[in-house]
């Protein structure tokens, strides 16, 4: 199944590479697509790239990236074995500020295409704009992370986002709350797929 998804997945970034749709085509060094397996059941959804993503065309690269691989790690998660990481949007904000609600709209069709090849079963937005775009408007993330929602019968969960722990990394401990019940979510699933 994987060699399907992996050419859908190339085609669809082979055209995302070549998008204009909004002003922040014009100061990007790399599309920032996503990166993972295609077999994924899990995806994370951050919401935008930056200076060092920008650089290297990968998401979540950086001090934040660094980061959220080891507490990635500690769970059993791995962006090249068994998760996907995409963003809301594929181009750099400049100064890394927040993308744009326009920003937001003329990119999320790439996302929405991503998640048709990858089906996943569980949604992880790390942030308040990712959490927000993908799960509700409405959401706090510094009160509603770690909280399961259910839409579409995809579950959802929101997490603080990696480069806020690095500003404030009194909120570490509940972060990594959050990736145990993920983990705990994964097994459950899995002992239940085998059962059924």
């Amino acid at each position: 199944m994987s060699g399907e998804k992996d050419t859908r997945m190339a085609m669809l970034r082979r055209e995302c590479e070549a998008c204009r749709k909004c002003g922040l085509c014009q100061g990007r060094h790399n599309v920032v697509f996503g990166t993972g397996s295609t077999d994924a059941k899990v995806m994370f959804i951050g919401e935008g790239p930056g200076e060092q993503e920008d650089i290297k065309g990968e998401p979540f690269v950086g001090k934040a990236g660094i980061l959220l691989d080891k507490m990635l790690k500690a769970v059993d998660l791995d962006r090249k074995t068994n998760i996907y990481i995409a963003n809301i949007v594929k181009c750099r904000p400049p100064m890394n500020r927040d993308p744009q609600p326009e920003e937001q709209e003329s990119c999320i069709e790439w996302l929405r295409q991503q998640f048709a090849i990858l089906r996943p079963e569980i949604v992880v937005c790390l942030g308040r704009i990712a959490a927000a775009k993908i799960i509700t408007p409405d959401i706090r993330i510094t009160r509603d992370h770690g909280t399961l929602y259910r839409k579409s019968g995809i579950i959802m969960m929101p997490m603080l986002h990696p480069a806020a722990l690095l500003r404030n990394p009194s909120q570490k401990p509940g972060a990594f709350e959050d990736f145990l019940k993920l983990q705990e979510l994964i097994r459950q699933r899995e002992e239940n797929a085998a059962n059924t």
